[in-house]
Order: structure tokens, then C-alpha cells, then sequence
């Protein structure tokens, strides 16, 4: 079974994926009398042309390293939001965009995941996947796996998965 390290998350290297929301460097501006830094606007949202934003709750079992990913989903009509509502490390996994599975139709098949990656998020540290993002499930470390949610709610279906040939184990 393959095998690849978590890296640290990063903007820079988390940038062909999402954003990342932290409150990292100076807040943008001081607000509630100076006592209160907005870190603003960072994430690209996209809920997409038939939809809007939602925000839901999630509480997610914790999952433990060396972690089996066997498989990654994306959502093609929006994007993803992640806040943690903890001050816990969790694992964030993407794939970088992949190729058609058969390109002899004249019918387009979809895409595949093509090379992952893997993260750990710091204390603090949230996401916000592109739309259209292969990436792994919610993947928290530590009780409690409390997120807050911020995604597309609309009537189209907004949900692929892609099982993996072989299972990969990621480590730290």
C-alpha cells in the first residue's frame, strides 16, 4: 500500500486546493473599539448559479494515524468550508485535479483524482476546498470532531466519489 507524510498546512501549499482561514500576520483592521482584529474575506466561496450558502454543524468521529484513505470526493456545483470548532490539529486531504477515465466516448467521463496530498491543520487552522476539489473526508484527530460547515445547499446533486484502486496510508 503507498504511503505519504502530512505536511503542515499552509496557504502557499494549500493554494491550488482552497484557502486557508487562519488568523495568521496583522488583521486587516481593528474593530469593537481596537479590541477585535478582522482577519477579512478569506475565502473564495462559490456556491455556484442554482445555489446558496449553508451553514451546518458536523461532528465527526475522531480517526487515527497511520490513517487508510480508500477513498476522496469533490463537489462539482460548490465550494466547502471547514471551521473547526476546537483548538485540535486534523488531517486535510486533497488530490490534484485528474484526467477523463475514458476519453474514446464521444460522451465525457469524469474526471479522476490525480496525485494526493496530505495536511495537518494546526490549532485554529480551517479550510475552504474550490469547487470541484477531490478530497478526503472529514478527518479530525482528537474528540471533539466539532466543525462548523459552510457549503451549497440547492436541488442539484452536488456530491462525486471516487473509490481508489489501491488504498494509501498517511502518515505524519
Amino acid at each position: 500500500m503507498p504511503t505519504i507524510k502530512a505536511l503542515p498546512l499552509t496557504a502557499g501549499r494549500f493554494a491550488p486546493f482552497g484557502d486557508v482561514l487562519d488568523c495568521t500576520g496583522d488583521a486587516d483592521k481593528l474593530i469593537n473599539q481596537g479590541l477585535c482584529g478582522r482577519f477579512h474575506d478569506r475565502a473564495d466561496l462559490d456556491f455556484g448559479p442554482d445555489g446558496r450558502a449553508g451553514l451546518s454543524l458536523f461532528k465527526a468521529q475522531p480517526r487515527a494515524l497511520p490513517y487508510r484513505l480508500d477513498m476522496v470526493e469533490r463537489h462539482p456545483e460548490g465550494s466547502q468550508a471547514f471551521i473547526p470548532m476546537h483548538q485540535n490539529p486534523w488531517l486535510v486531504i486533497v488530490a490534484e485535479p485528474g484526467t477523463a477515465t475514458d476519453m474514446s466516448s464521444e460522451t465525457p467521463a469524469p474526471a479522476r483524482p490525480g496525485a494526493i496530498h496530505a495536511f495537518v491543520a494546526g490549532p485554529g487552522q480551517g479550510i475552504n476546498f474550490h469547487r470541484g476539489t477531490w478530497h478526503g473526508v472529514l478527518t479530525p484527530l482528537h474528540e471533539p470532531g466539532l466543525f462548523a460547515v459552510v457549503d451549497r445547499i440547492g436541488d442539484t446533486a452536488n456530491l462525486e466519489e471516487h473509490w481508489l484502486d489501491s488504498p494509501i496510508t498517511i502518515t505524519t
